[in-house]
């Protein structure tokens, strides 16, 4: 047996799983040198949710970390994680925009490709694969693991021996919930030892807290290489500890030969760096063993939480992990890794959070159910998907067959903007937030997200309430801690708390606001018919409103228009997920309140319909 390899994950999965992907390149560059230096077979640094953070939040060029990442590491191989067909974007894209994509990622440092499908539908898998290998860069084919009535290790030893035929360097197992026993993972990577003759990377998340006991029995099973992550982003929803794994392996037949005080050096620079991210820690990163139920992924625990706590509605957390299954077995039991845990996520929460469930139906979830991404791994809900698509007819081809090359398209949209064709592949990925980010660019005008610091918002002169505090009612002391609350300006404004741990929602009727300017505070009266954006609020049964914030991206109708009832009006982008609006009553619609590109939330009548 040979030493074991380890990929190391701090700068790309670590802080994705625990601090909403929002580390920027600024903190990763200073500590390179000393990453370099250590030895890891690769560094996980690019890919996944890391390429829609830089330009959503960031107001950074994806393109230029990776190259200053290749400057900064140049004795080490980058490795980076690929979505397949859907490269890194929440759709597929034809044939040619993928070879463009993995040539342009290759010129600009990466080195590995781990490549999976959502679906683990091999056929996804085929094009990524094939532009890799004509870069001369490895190709890790990944199965991306579940447990359903149909994943069991025959249908992954299956899938294995598939991608090793088409040309994959090796094969990787992606544990993204932490669903992996010990048990199951030595028994796993037996199987496929003795099935292909690829070398097999086991990287699966701590979420359930059994990963590190994963890792030592997929080692003693003969996995090659195991990805861990650096103590000071490891555990919880991230990965087993770096420093851990090569101390336990120290002096046996497996040592990794990685040097712990190297390693000790780079802990104590990410652990600093850490703490000025404080702002998009969660409660919810922590081992959590129901994800075992739940099967959410670590990276979609933090940003899960993290969209709720936007939307004012953090205590239907656990509501939404308990009906995550619930949606995913009416969708045929796909695993859930983007997109698919997106799909699966924000479908639930729609059922949490409009009163009922599928009441409301993404377009993501329709397209699933017409085979646009591929083909489920089993059989989906008959009720649901009539609901969804009615009698819409189910492709049964790979779903890039029906895509026209569509490269040459996207360069002449992106004309006016892009300056070159990494330009072009970041509007392809992310249309209309990458437009943004060019406009911006070009014009100068980027300006990231705020980080706060504790100790402006402790000493500042603004209005900050505190957010966990004692009250003391008739001599018993309750500790409560704020998690949520429902929008400002609402004349009764929900808040969520927690009260000696319980979750509780308290309702708060504002009978004034106070505005304070130059230094002087003044009684506001508030106005109940108008939010405040100056939309009006749901007044009548013909008022079109939405299940959650978010963005307007497409107004279907206009004043005057004819509709019935279920016919789709607007369009919304909610959690990275688009859904559409229905009409409440069948009528003329005689006022829009909205435009493409507005922001919106539940408490605003966004159209109106004069009922027949």
């Amino acid at each position: 047996m040979s030493k074991i390899h380890i990929t190391e994950l701090v700068l790309r999965d670590g802080h994705q799983s625990l601090i909403a992907t929002r580390m920027r390149t600024e903190d990763m560059l200073p500590i390179c040198p000393q990453l370099d230096a250590v030895g890891f077979w690769s560094l996980e640094a690019w890919g996944g949710a890391t390429f829609d953070a830089c330009v959503r939040f960031l107001k950074e060029d994806p393109w230029e970390r990776l190259k200053k990442l290749r400057k900064g590491l140049p004795n080490s191989q980058i490795n980076m994680l690929l979505r397949g067909q859907n490269l890194l974007g929440y759709r597929h894209y034809s044939d040619d925009v993928v070879h463009a994509f993995v040539k342009q990622a290759a010129n600009a440092g990466v080195d590995v490709f781990r490549i999976f499908d959502a679906l683990n539908d091999v056929r996804n898998l085929q094009t990524s694969i094939e532009a890799v290998k004509k870069v001369k860069k490895h190709a890790i084919g990944t199965l991306s693991y579940t447990t359903s009535p149909v994943h069991d290790i025959a249908y992954f030893v299956d899938m294995a021996k598939t991608l090793e035929n088409m040309g994959c360097d090796s094969i990787g197992i992606k544990d993204m919930a932490g669903l992996l026993t010990p048990t199951i993972a030595g028994d796993l990577v037996k199987a496929l030892k003795s099935a292909v003759s690829l070398p097999v990377h086991m990287h699966s998340h701590a979420t359930s807290g059994l990963a590190s006991m994963v890792m030592l029995k997929s080692v003693e099973n003969g996995v090659d290489i195991i990805d861990t992550c650096n103590s000071s982003f490891s555990e919880g929803a991230s990965h087993p500890t770096t420093e851990s794994m090569v101390a336990a392996l120290k002096g046996t037949e497996y040592d990794t030969g990685l040097d712990l005080a190297k390693l000790q050096e780079i802990t104590a620079y990410f652990k600093d760096v850490r703490q000025k991210y404080w702002q998009f820690e969660s409660a919810f990163t922590g081992v959590d063993t129901r994800v075992l139920v739940n099967q959410v992924p670590g990276g979609m625990i933090s940003n899960l939480s993290n969209q709720l706590k936007e939307q004012g509605a953090l205590d239907k957390m656990d509501a939404v992990l308990a009906e995550i299954p619930r949606v995913r077995e009416d969708l045929g039991y796909p695993p859930l890794v983007t997109p698919t845990s997106q799909i699966v996520g924000t479908q639930a929460v729609l059922n949490v959070m409009t009163g009922g469930r599928y009441k409301s139906i993404t377009n993501e979830v329709k397209n699933y159910f017409l085979g646009q991404y591929g083909k489920a791994p089993s059989t989906v809900n008959a009720e649901v998907k009539k609901l969804a698509v009615g009698d819409g007819k189910v492709i049964t081809c790979r779903p890039a067959d029906l895509l026209e090359p569509e490269m040459a398209k996207l360069q002449a949209e992106a004309d006016r903007i892009a300056q070159n064709d990494e330009d072009v592949l970041t509007y392809a990925m992310f249309p209309d937030i990458g437009k943004t980010f060019l406009q911006e660019r070009n014009a100068g005008s980027l300006k990231p997200e705020a980080l706060l610091t504790k100790e402006a918002v402790n000493t500042s002169s603004a209005r900050y309430a505190p957010n966990e505090f004692k009250v003391t009612l008739h001599g018993e002391t309750f500790h409560i801690k704020l998690t949520g609350s429902g929008h400002a300006g609402e004349e009764q404004r929900p808040f969520y708390v927690s009260v000696d741990g319980i979750a509780e929602e308290v309702i708060v009727e504002t009978l004034s606001e106070v505005e304070v300017s130059g230094g002087k505070s003044t009684a506001k009266k508030k106005t109940a018919s108008v939010t405040s954006s100056g939309r009006p609020r749901p007044h009548h049964a013909g008022c079109v409103t939405t299940a959650m914030p978010g963005t307007i991206v497409a107004v279907k109708v206009n004043v005057g228009d004819k509709v019935k009832a279920g016919d789709g009006v607007l369009v919304i982008e909610a959690m990275k997920m688009e859904n559409e609006i229905q009409a409440s009553k069948t009528g003329t619609v005689v006022a829009v309140h909205v435009a493409k590109g507005d922001t919106v939330t539940p408490d605003e009548s966004l159209l109106e319909i004069q009922p027949d």
